[in-house]
């Protein structure tokens, strides 16, 4: 006796948690003032609902693109490419755990000291932001999961490359958009903002071959054990 199973849905979840992803990147980059965090105008910056807005982005997008991973070993599930996609996704998560924790602080602990900066008009509060920014242990965590999400996003390329369902080179710009993400972070706010439009795109085109494989891959038979 078999069973019929269409992986189309869990397919289709997956682009979806691309698309967004990229989406959010951009909103990011464009939403997060970039003042000079010194002044008492940077410190403010922190407290604007742009910069709550653009963090929260980037967390959820950080969630959402080990999740999409996760579709892209159960679409390639049965063969030789899924062990390749599962240690993306759980690179992945791992990855962005450890740096979802530094943007975390970022958008609240740097939110509440440029409250205290701005009623005290006190410019020079602005430096323990910068302390625990620049703290060893903070920017150790914080580059291991810059490090995590790069490999996991190249694995996810491979992977896709192999699949033989899917445009080989659809996860190609992704990844080296992601390997690209610490550097990025020097960039003017201009070239930080084309990177985020430029990861939009690269999702993008992730989520439509997604879609579109999930649309044409056929039921596939599980027989009983």
């Amino acid at each position: 006796m078999s069973l019929p199973q269409n992986d189309a849905p869990r397919a289709r979840m997956g682009a979806l948690a691309f698309a967004l992803a990229g989406v959010l990147f951009v909103i990011y980059e464009a939403a997060a003032p970039r003042l000079d965090q010194t002044t008492l105008e940077g410190a403010e910056s922190w407290t604007s609902a742009g910069w709550s807005i653009a963090h929260i982005a980037a967390i959820v997008g950080l969630i959402l693109i080990p999740l999409g991973y996760g579709a892209l070993r159960g679409h390639l599930e049965g063969t030789r490419n899924e062990k390749t996609a599962f240690m993306a996704a759980t690179i992945g998560y791992i990855g962005s755990a450890l740096t979802i924790s530094y943007y975390g602080a970022e958008v609240y602990g740097l939110k509440a000291i440029g409250q205290r900066a701005v009623e005290d008009g006190d410019a020079t509060l602005t430096e323990v932001g910068e302390a625990f920014r620049m703290d060893p242990t903070a920017l150790g965590v914080f580059v291991t999961g810059l490090a995590l999400i790069a490999i996991a996003a190249v694995l996810a390329a491979v992977a896709v490359w192999r699949s033989g369902t899917l445009n080989k080179w659809s996860a190609v710009p992704l990844a080296a958009l992601l390997v690209t993400m610490l550097p990025q972070y020097f960039f003017p706010h201009a070239g930080r903002i084309a990177w985020g439009a430029l990861v939009t795109v690269a999702a993008l085109w992730l989520a439509a071959e997604m879609w579109r494989a999930a649309a044409k891959r056929p039921a596939r038979e599980l027989q009983d054990a």
